[in-house]
């Protein structure tokens, strides 16, 4: 008769090895290591391996080793220890932070001014005051960011950019909590809006709209219109610039930090170049950039306010002989119903600019359109300094200019 083969012991958590529950738990969620603790004492033990809190603690929180060194604690702590801070604002935080950091570390050798006006985080407990007082609760995302930094001194330059025109200038600073809760909308028009930016100098700000009402969606991003030709005050079109405090604020950082924005004289300027918006005649390139202006513009009557500005250069490897001087100026501009108007002058902005190699020279200008979008194109009349009776066109490239999405007031569309 054979003899019987002993019962292999029966498979179960305590008897499996540790390298692979310590690799399967590397997968989960925090929340889910989390929950692994009131399983079993075993997983309970597994999930408090120190590394496996590594990961989040990178993902959510973006705690660097140096900054674990610093503090002299081990990741979990880290994780447990943040959030027990800003842990309700978990899903944004990651974003927003690294907004911040990136603006900062972008800005510190490049406007050291506009750095040093940030102010320390608000604590939970400002940001709850805020909300007893406007009656409204705040968006998360915002409440993050003003944990980190509560806005900027309101000093010159603005953290949300600058636009200077020959007898226009404008520069936006980022609110504090408390004085955008001194800015609080309950007028009609304007019904639960909280300014998020001021300019002292135009009485301009961005708003967001922390209820929906009037027409205006939960957490939009906005410049207020008043419509000129409505009798009722009520009647405020929006330029709308985005959908979320997360989606404005990110956005702009990503256009400062990666050049798209240009800084002058240490401040930051609105201005939007297109890549593809550069024209090269032998030795010369002339560039643009623009920038929608809606502190001078309105719906109601149409009028879109635009300024550009555009650079000359003349390449370094020019031979000397090439310099030369502008004469005129022959533009081209053109609205979205296919519109046409040409303008020819004397110059550019009063002066006739002398180009020599490896020199630029730039200027603002502006233009309006009664359309909602347009576009511009011409040519530069030069005379070479050395060769006064030669002449040559310089291209100017075609560049467009569109104004940001709006919406009509509802006091307009019901009166």
């Amino acid at each position: 008769m054979a003899a019987m083969e002993p019962e292999s012991a029966p498979l179960t958590l305590e008897s499996l090895p540790t390298d692979p529950l310590l690799l399967i738990l590397s997968f989960l969620d925090y929340r889910d290591l989390i929950n692994c603790c009131y399983v079993s004492r075993r997983l309970s033990q597994l999930s408090s391996h120190d590394p496996l809190w590594r990961r989040h603690c990178k993902k959510y929180w973006l705690i660097s080793e140096e900054e674990k060194t610093q503090k002299n604690q081990c990741w979990k702590s880290l994780f447990i220890d943040t959030y027990s801070d800003v842990g309700r604002y978990i899903d944004h935080y990651a974003a927003i932070k690294k907004a911040w950091d990136d603006l900062k570390k972008y800005l510190e050798p490049r406007c050291p001014r506009m750095v040093l006006s940030l102010k320390e985080g608000a604590r939970e407990e400002d940001l709850d005051a805020v909300e007893a007082q406007i009656g409204c609760k705040l968006p998360d995302d915002y409440r993050c960011s003003y944990r980190i930094h509560n806005g900027q001194k309101l000093v010159v330059p603005g953290l949300l950019g600058s636009m200077a025109l020959s007898n226009h200038y404008r520069s936006e600073d980022l609110l504090d909590v408390d004085t955008a809760a001194g800015g609080f909308q309950q007028r009609q028009g304007l019904k639960y809006c909280l300014p998020l930016t001021f300019c002292i100098h135009t009485g301009l700000s961005q708003y967001i709209a922390v209820e929906a009402a009037e027409g205006r969606n939960k957490n939009e991003v906005f410049y207020q219109c008043p419509d000129q030709m409505a009798r009722n005050p009520a009647a405020i079109d929006m330029f709308i610039i985005g959908a979320t405090f997360t989606d404005w604020f990110t956005s702009y950082v990503n256009s400062v930090v990666s050049g798209g924005f240009p800084i002058i004289r240490d401040q930051i300027f609105r201005y939007v170049h297109d890549p593809e918006c550069v024209a090269t005649t032998g030795d010369i390139t002339v560039s643009v950039s623009t920038s929608f202006l809606p502190e001078l513009s309105s719906v109601h009557p149409p009028h879109y306010f635009f300024t550009y500005r555009i650079r000359i250069e003349m390449s370094k490897d020019a031979l000397p002989e090439k310099a030369c001087q502008l004469d005129s100026r022959y533009w081209r501009i053109t609205n979205a119903k296919g519109d046409v108007e040409e303008v020819q002058g004397p110059g550019v902005v009063g002066e006739f600019p002398i180009i020599s190699p490896g020199r630029v020279y730039e200027y603002t200008s502006c233009t309006t359109f009664s359309t909602t979008s347009g576009y511009m194109e011409g040519y530069y009349t030069f005379h070479f300094l050395y060769f006064k009776d030669k002449i040559f066109n310089v291209a100017i490239p075609r560049f467009h200019m569109a104004c940001p999405t709006f919406r009509v007031s509802i006091a307009r569309l019901v009166g």
